[in-house]
């Protein structure tokens, strides 16, 4: 008996087999075919798993060539490809049943828009601003608060932006060291859920 090397489709794949193999299993395609639609519900996809049968038939090839002998030797291919093929499905579909939890988990989380965060951030910020130095207060609230550009900031001032740059450091330390002794330990964590207004 012949083995295949790479058959790539159903004649292919018979034509690697001894002729009465091959004879006895043409004879009972249909069979074979009913046989995986009736546990597939698709045409499309019995077609699909015969063939790889057939594949696995011409690189396993029975040793026995009565009728009876390779018949039942060839639904045991067709049982194993089954298997195999309900296998794959379930893990696929495990995959797809975590995905949709995962999903299901993040959209059912809230997570507070970033205009809410900001608000309880600037809280206490704005409460403290006007015990900083009034240059300090300007950029926090220009820069920091307004969305403003350092560049046109530093513009605006007739400085460069290095000089600017330097003052906003000291202007956001100053406001720290405000905060946490104002606020103490809420502001490791940026004042979030601060309970001192």
């Amino acid at each position: 008996m012949k083995k295949a090397n790479n058959p790539s489709d159903s004649d292919n794949a018979l034509r690697s087999l001894d002729e009465s193999i091959a004879q006895l299993l043409v004879e009972n395609h249909r069979r074979f075919q009913s046989f995986l639609a009736r546990r597939v519900g698709s045409k499309e996809v019995a077609e699909d798993l015969l063939q790889q049968s057939l594949k696995k038939a011409t690189e396993r090839p029975p040793v026995s060539v009565e009728e009876a002998g390779v018949v039942a030797w060839f639904f045991t291919v067709l049982k194993n490809t089954l298997t195999d093929y309900y296998r794959a499905k379930a893990s696929e579909e495990k995959k797809h049943k975590e995905l949709e939890l995962t999903a299901d988990v993040l959209l059912k989380t809230k997570v507070a828009p970033v205009d809410e965060i900001e608000a309880v951030v600037c809280e206490c910020m704005n409460g403290l601003l006007p015990t900083l130095k009034d240059n300090y207060a300007d950029l926090i609230r220009r820069i920091d608060l307004g969305g403003e550009s350092i560049s046109s900031v530093a513009e605006n001032l007739a400085i460069t932006e290095n000089n600017l740059t330097v003052r906003l450091h000291r202007a956001r330390q100053a406001l720290k060291t405000s905060l946490e002794r104002t606020c103490g330990t809420c502001t490791e964590h940026g004042c979030l859920n601060c309970t001192c207004s």
